[in-house]
């Protein structure tokens, strides 16, 4: 890996710019999906739900909320911390929100297409639909990124480290 000419609050800088771009792109999603959530409840199909679809609608409001929370912390932290030195406690606390903001927004996700499949299809399709949209959002933006550093720190390894001993050589 090649390193960068630049100095730790130089590094921390970058690091929360980067941050705060993730969090652009995040947000507006959030705020779609909250919105969607908030009209739900004044719709006149609203109250024909049965008890477990207004248990869904309910927490996943919930989780939208608190993905919405959790995405906008950076900037409130960043707010009380200013000037103060602390950009890399910053970016350490922030990127550390950011995770717990996108593991509430998968959930939030997850119920919203389980909700919605489950009132115009049938239970079963809104589990399905929920599970798929589970697995899918899990799958891109956790398993894929470990994925690719692992593959990255393997490549970053030593040629040496990573050929094996063979006839005529040694390590």
């Amino acid at each position: 890996m090649k390193e960068r000419n630049e100095t730790p609050l130089e590094r921390a800088d970058r690091n929360f710019g980067e941050l705060l771009q993730e969090l652009r792109v995040t947000q507006t999603g959030v705020q779609f999906l909250f919105a969607f959530l908030l009209t739900l409840a004044f719709t006149p199909r609203f109250p024909s739900l049965d008890s477990v679809q207004r248990a869904t609608y309910v927490t996943t409001l919930l989780l939208a909320v608190l993905a919405a929370a959790l995405l906008m912390a950076p900037a409130a932290v960043h707010r009380v911390l200013f000037q103060m030195g602390a950009k890399r406690e910053l970016v350490q606390i922030s990127s550390r929100l950011a995770g717990y903001g996108m593991a509430a927004l998968v959930l939030a996700l997850t119920g919203s297409v389980l909700l919605v499949v489950d009132v115009t299809v049938g239970r079963g399709s809104g589990i399905a639909a929920g599970a798929g949209t589970f697995v899918v959002c899990a799958g891109l933006w956790a398993v894929l990124p470990r994925l690719l550093r692992r593959s990255l720190v393997t490549r970053a390894a030593p040629a040496e480290e990573r050929e094996p001993a063979g006839p005529g050589r040694s390590r």
